[in-house]
């Protein structure tokens, strides 16, 4: 009876021990333990004051709240930095009377991703995602800020996606 007692102990600390290496969001982060998101900043042709902070904040929340890695502000084994390179609005369907029915607010980042690690997973690469919304409705305050929550939900998601996961 002892020898089950220490046998069913030993297989529970195991299977609790090997759960710390699997990740529910397939995140690979090899021996990295710091990150850093440097500022992004806004080159965009229109710009829209405060994006570049709201999208840096979105992508150091995410890479936290998915991964065991440490927030640092400088020699992190992870660095992501870059620009924003679009924002804009651009009328998507019309209306019989040839005005607009639809707008898309589309946003686009240039990133560059290095892993001081495992250099061979650097890269430089853009991600851009849109928001669509009635012609009729005028993008300020909270509308806005859905339009970008979702824009920022889908870019960061991509940029995590192609930065620590293998899909």
């Amino acid at each position: 009876m002892k020898k089950i007692a220490i046998l069913i102990c030993v297989l529970v600390s195991l299977s609790l021990q090997s759960c710390g290496i699997y990740s529910f969001t397939g995140a690979d982060t090899g021996d990295a333990e710091t990150f850093q998101v440097n500022y992004f900043q806004n080159n965009a042709d229109l710009v829209e004051p405060g994006i570049d902070r709201a999208f840096r904040i979105a992508l150091q929340d995410l890479i936290q709240n998915q991964t065991n890695l440490s927030l640092t502000n400088n020699n992190a084994d992870l660095i992501f930095e870059g620009e924003i390179v679009d924002y804009y609005i651009a009328p998507m369907s019309a209306t019989a009377d040839n005005t607009a029915a639809q707008n898309r607010l589309t946003v686009a980042v240039n990133v560059r991703f290095y892993n001081t690690l495992e250099p061979e997973k650097d890269f430089e690469r853009r991600f851009s995602f849109y928001y669509d919304y009635p012609a009729t409705q005028q993008l300020v305050g909270g509308a806005l800020e859905t339009a970008l929550d979702e824009i920022y939900t889908r870019l960061t998601q991509d940029i995590f996606n192609a930065a620590l996961t293998d899909w």
